[in-house]
């Protein structure tokens, strides 16, 4: 027994430190292709995402904090959760205030940044990244290599290497372009864990409708 609460006693630094705002390695830079995501489960909600008139193609999904293996989630912090008009001001990008919302509870906590320099950071290294103009003028539902995706995002923004981006899929579908980026947002190499690209051949893209 006096083992087990030796052994416990040690273990509690590292449990706390894996919750600890501002302690990372690197981002994450997730987009969405909101059509796919739409098709899989927007529409059934009926998000205001998937709205016609709005005509997202690549969305931010969210700014990431990781550790070289894992990432924080939900961390304790001492700065105010944001307002609405915050998280309305990102619906432009992010498709709608809830998900600015939750992607502060879980991502944004661990920043070690206010909500406002957080979502301020967000969308600098959405703006900073390139988005291959060529799948906004697809005017019917495709399939092709998820490799072509990565493939792209790489020719459309110089110095981007294919182990700082991973293409995921869900369902069939492209889902996400996620590429790594340090703390001043420039593109890294991406840990283990993330590089593991979508090997899909025929993988459904949609267009936006």
């Amino acid at each position: 027994m006096r083992a087990f609460l030796i052994w416990c006693l040690l273990a509690l630094p590292s449990l706390a430190r894996s919750d600890v705002a501002g302690q990372f390695d690197y981002y994450i830079l997730s987009l969405s292709w909101s059509p796919n995501w739409c098709a899989l489960e927007g529409n059934a909600r009926q998000s205001v995402q998937c709205d016609a008139s709005q005509k997202h193609g690549w969305i931010l999904h969210g700014l990431w904090p990781q550790y070289n293996k894992g990432y924080p989630a939900f961390c304790q912090t001492a700065e105010r959760a944001p307002s609405r008009q915050m998280t309305s001001a990102m619906a432009d990008i992010m498709g709608t205030p809830g998900l600015a919302w939750h992607q502060w509870k879980k991502h944004g906590s661990c920043s070690g940044l206010s909500a406002a320099n957080y979502f301020a950071l967000a969308r600098q290294a959405y703006n900073n990244i390139n988005r291959p103009e060529v799948f906004r003028k697809l005017d019917r539902t495709i399939t092709l290599p998820a490799g072509l995706i990565e493939s792209a995002f790489t020719r459309a923004n110089y110095g981007l290497d294919p182990d700082e981006i991973t293409i995921t899929c869900k369902s069939g579908h492209v889902q996400e372009a996620r590429i790594c980026l340090s703390k001043t947002l420039e593109p890294v190499i991406c840990g283990p864990d993330v590089i593991r690209d979508c090997a899909l051949r025929a993988a459904i893209f949609e267009p936006i409708r």
